[in-house]
């Protein structure tokens, strides 16, 4: 394993050698108010996503592909929509 490796090695002895700070790296930087560390992102929601593996049949999976990039998003509404029209017993 790599975990006695620092993540970002340095390429410079003198500080004169150091990689100009510029405005880009500045954006990328994290922010601090304070002593406390300003998320970025998308905020952490209540309810995650659930990964897992399902097996449908290549129709099925065809036909939400057929419809381009966001298919699995698409497909997700479509079974939400179902369960909304058939109640569980």
């Amino acid at each position: 394993m790599n975990a006695n490796r620092h993540a970002t090695p340095t390429e410079w002895v003198d500080a004169d050698d150091a990689p100009e700070l510029t405005d880009e790296f500045f954006e990328r930087a994290d922010e601090y108010v304070g002593d406390k560390l300003v998320r970025r992102g998308r905020p952490r929601t209540d309810r995650p996503k659930v990964a897992l593996t399902v097996r449908y049949d290549a129709e099925v999976v065809d036909a939400f592909k057929a419809t381009g990039k966001g298919w699995q998003t698409r497909m997700n509404a479509a079974l939400k929509e179902w369960l909304r029209t058939h109640p569980a017993a």
